[in-house]
């Protein structure tokens, strides 16, 4: 049976209604649809309008030209909204917090001094593994933000080239943000699908580690001789100093955390995610254990331990007063604002796509074309990300678009289809991504040079991410 089909599952009415013939309403669906996100990519690369506003007004578009009534075209949209901040923004503010403490505390700093012991030829690996773990708990800009200094630093010790330290950190940070929860768009598509959490970071981490090595350490020797640019002093003393926020008033520090305490504490959520990942696949729901392992990996008690941990490992154990421990929850929650009412506008977007039927109108193109859930997935992910330049609207859309064919999926499939949607999400990152400009500037490099460096290793990426998640698609 075709793999669409198969993906279908037990869901009858899904798959009664993919079978069903091809109808006026399937074609109009689709072609409101596409006008809907032309419309968004428009407002947001022409108009400059936010993704929120961008992707409120594609979605009141879809609605309407879709069908559904007028007085009810809000309501879906706000229920979708309403459904993926429900589960979405809580792990976001949470992730947050963590990655806020784990940086102003100096915890970021002891695992960098710790990793930078050793011989300059294996710098390049130890750099991928940095921006590895400052990675799993904070967001793409921030922990560019904390890595550029490092990278510079590194480069001005060693002599080596900038580019074969820097690609390995940036395929660290960029695999982590869209493969790997608790970042937004991840976590956006999990929500849209219904994923396990737990299921999708195991898989994701261990998609992530290839990736990383082949994008990072390899494609840097690449990278290094296509663009041969050593460190640009006026990056470093930038980035110092956006980096800093310790400067005002009661917020001095007597010591950093323990490198020990502070893996502990950043690697909390995933370890407590993970355990109950591993026994609900292999534990009797009966066992004593069962349910106090699946109350504390649910994501959200994880993710709120590790911040209550980090509020003394990162906070009142370096010397931070309690006052200032609450001043810098609230900071953290500033750069996060945009990305989550992203989110959640995407849950939107998909609730009026599933509610008009354009998921089914989908599903049946894919099934008369023999097209895998996968890959569908993966290019609609695609041609969005390189339209908009946003991963996170890439996500959502994509995972929006495909919800209604995913219903009969294991748990272990819904998760390989959210990797495969967020590894097309990074592909391509070019002039209207405002990460490319960070890279650019941070570097001192021309926009040739970028493309050259940073736009090939997101490609590699992205390309590599679906190869991956297919082969184990195809042995789970």
């Amino acid at each position: 049976m075709h793999a669409l089909l198969q993906a279908a599952g037990d869901d009858d009415d899904t798959l009664e209604l993919i079978n069903q013939p091809w109808s006026e309403h399937d074609t109009q669906v689709l072609v409101v649809t596409a006008i809907g996100i032309a419309v968004v990519v428009l407002l947001i690369t022409m108009l400059k309008m936010h993704g929120f506003l961008a992707l409120t007004i594609g979605s009141l578009f879809v609605a309407i030209g879709s069908g559904i009534p007028l007085g009810d075209v809000a309501g879906v949209f706000e229920t979708g909204v309403g459904d993926v901040l429900g589960t979405v923004g809580v792990l976001v503010v949470l992730g947050a917090m963590l990655g806020k403490l784990l940086a102003d505390s100096g915890g970021a700093d002891e695992i960098v001094d710790k990793i930078f012991r050793g011989s300059t030829g294996s710098l390049p690996w130890r750099m991928a593994l940095i921006a590895f773990l400052i990675g799993i708990p904070m967001f793409f800009e921030v922990g560019l933000v904390l890595l550029i200094p490092v990278i510079m630093l590194a480069v001005r010790r060693s002599g080596l080239p900038a580019m074969l330290l820097a690609m390995p950190a940036l395929a660290g940070l960029s695999v982590l943000h869209g493969f790997v929860p608790p970042h937004p768009g991840p976590l956006a598509a999990i929500g849209n699908l219904g994923a396990d959490v737990g299921i999708t970071m195991a898989l994701g981490l261990l998609i992530a580690v290839p990736t990383v090595i082949i994008a990072g350490p390899v494609w840097g020797r690449f990278a290094a001789k296509l663009v041969p640019i050593g460190a640009q002093g006026g990056g470093g003393g930038i980035v110092a100093e956006e980096a800093g926020g310790s400067g005002e008033p009661g917020t001095v520090k007597t010591r950093n955390p323990t490198f020990v305490l502070t893996l502990v504490t950043i690697l909390s959520p995933v370890i407590l995610m993970l355990v109950r990942a591993g026994v609900e696949v292999w534990a009797s729901p009966d066992s004593w254990f069962f349910p106090f392992v699946s109350f504390i990996g649910e994501p959200l008690v994880a993710l709120l331990i590790a911040v209550l941990l980090a509020m003394i490992t990162f906070g009142t154990s370096v010397g931070f007063a309690l006052g200032t421990l609450g001043s810098k929850m609230t900071e953290s929650l500033k750069p996060i604002a945009s990305a989550t009412m992203i989110v959640g506008a995407g849950g939107g977007f998909k609730a009026v796509l599933v509610e008009g039927g354009t998921g089914i109108a989908i599903g049946k193109a894919a099934v008369a074309m023999s097209l895998s859930i996968l890959l569908l997935g993966w290019l609609i992910a695609v041609l969005v990300r390189i339209a908009t330049g946003s991963a996170t609207v890439a996500i959502v859309t994509a995972s929006g678009i495909v919800a209604p064919l995913a219903t009969g999926l294991t748990p272990t499939h819904l998760a390989l289809l959210v990797l495969a949607i967020g590894a097309g999400s990074l592909i391509l990152s070019h002039v209207n991504d405002a990460g490319f400009w960070l890279v650019k500037e941070y570097f001192g490099m021309t926009v040739g040079q970028t493309l050259k460096t940073w736009t090939v290793m997101e490609t590699i990426i992205a390309v590599l991410g679906l190869v991956f998640t297919w082969l184990l698609w195809l042995v789970v």
